[in-house]
């Protein structure tokens, strides 16, 4: 059922004056407990970048990061069992909760998201870390919007409102975790949305700065204005990615229907096993396999890498990640998608050269943050969202115009292929799987 309307009273300055200060108080939750979350990420990140180089000193040394990237990925499993709503990404849930077709989530999620995404991406899952932020934010929001005994149109406001400044907070993005809000969750666009969403994010990623720095998530040197006469190659760019998202998409919702099939396995068992293969690769090269963006700074940084190697990257990472996500422990896609993007760009990069070799070294560069958008347009189906996420969280603006073309090329061939936005496929799956969850049709509002 659609959400009611607004009553013409819903939007007078005293609501809004209570829903905006409301906002403020879990805007500032939102950002410490998501700054903290980064924080304790990367330090996992750095442990597990030093267990790996101390591994390769000790005879039978595969045997440290496999056992313990399983005992992490089995536990963070394990804690899922104390809050079930806290596995996977949980953006799903965020907009099923707004079209009310699921009940709202216990704040039990906040500790299992903190902890069981500190592990499981710890461990080297290639998952991301804005599933989990964006979810505690949401529950954060909703939990002072009870404790003000809001109406629930503006519970559903204030739990969407801080759902993107959970994502801000996690990019370092605010204006594309506002945009997220509108584009993504609502689409559409009200004062009611508007006001809540502008002073969480603020004051989330205000505060969120204090722990992880005001600094863009990635630094990246100047990149010069592409010539507009490549802006066919990036249409066919944008196309190719967005035939790859498609696939990407695929893959993810087969391997989820895989594990499901799986369920007299125990959820330890398999996060176990698929942790012990993700410790493996952690041997063999860290960057392989974790969020991306140690792989994606060195790719924009304009590091060299064999075309091979960055096949192979390529390859690891586009099927790891949906495996990452079929163990169920708590981790988004986001991340992931980012790095895919900047692998593929990259090879386009070198492939674009190899025909035109005046093209210079900036241009891997440029084709690295335009696939980063890109992938993200492909397979969330938020394009605008997409390209002001990587603008703000790489501060480059001279490839705007590629980036729009390509976003545009890659959600018609998705389209043209039929493949379903990312997120409304696991929406639809943790309502078929979990009908439990499924909550009661509101009743329409007087006058609608």
């Amino acid at each position: 059922m659609a959400r009611a309307k607004d009553s013409g009273g819903a939007n007078a300055p005293g609501n809004l004056l209570v829903l905006g200060v409301a906002a403020i108080l879990a805007g500032a939750g939102t950002g410490f407990v998501g700054g903290a979350f980064r924080w304790v990420l990367h330090e996992l990140d750095r442990l597990r970048s030093g267990l790996s180089g101390w591994a390769q000193d000790i005879p039978g040394g595969i045997l440290a990061p496999v056992l313990v990237c399983a005992a992490a990925a089995a536990l963070a499993v394990a804690l899922v069992r104390f809050s079930p709503r806290s596995a996977g990404s949980g953006i799903g849930q965020v907009e099923a909760v707004y079209r009310n077709q699921m009940m709202p989530p216990p704040l039990s999620v906040i500790p299992v998201r903190f902890a069981g995404g500190s592990l499981a991406i710890g461990a080297g899952l290639v998952l991301g870390r804005e599933g989990p932020t964006i979810h505690m934010g949401s529950a954060i929001g909703l939990a002072v919007a009870r404790t003000a005994r809001m109406g629930r149109d503006d519970v559903a406001a204030m739990q969407i409102a801080l759902s993107g400044a959970g994502l801000a907070v996690a990019f370092n993005a605010p204006v594309g975790g506002s945009l997220f809000v509108f584009e993504e969750v609502t689409k559409s666009f009200r004062w009611r949305m508007v006001v809540p969403t502008l002073l969480g994010v603020a004051v989330a990623v205000g505060c969120a700065r204090l722990i992880i720095g005001d600094q863009p998530d990635f630094s990246v040197s100047a990149v010069s204005n592409p010539p507009l006469f490549l802006l066919p190659l990036f249409a066919v760019f944008g196309a190719l990615l967005g035939l790859l998202g498609a696939g990407y998409n695929v893959v993810l919702i087969r391997l989820l229907a895989v594990a499901d099939g799986l369920h007299r396995l125990p959820g330890t068992v398999r996060g176990g096993v698929i942790g012990a293969a993700v410790g493996a690769v952690v041997f063999v090269d860290p960057l392989a396999v974790g969020g991306g963006d140690a792989l994606t700074q060195l790719l924009l940084a304009g590091q060299a890498f064999t075309v091979p190697a960055l096949l192979a990257y390529l390859a690891i990472r586009f099927l790891a990640g949906p495996l990452s996500y079929a163990a169920a422990a708590p981790g988004g896609l986001f991340a992931p998608l980012l790095a895919l993007g900047a692998l593929a760009g990259v090879l386009f990069g070198e492939a674009c050269r190899w025909v035109f070799p005046q093209l210079g070294d900036q241009f891997g560069t440029a084709m690295a943050i335009v696939g980063m958008s890109t992938m993200f347009a492909a397979v969330v189906r938020a394009p605008f969202t997409g390209i002001v996420l990587i603008i703000e969280m790489t501060a480059i603006t001279t490839v705007t115009v590629p980036m729009l073309v390509a976003a545009g090329a890659a959600v018609l061939a998705a389209m043209a292929v039929r493949s379903a936005p990312v997120y409304d496929s696991l929406r639809e799956r943790s309502l078929r799987i979990n009908p439990e969850w499924k909550a009661e049709p509101f009743p329409p509002s007087p006058g609608t």
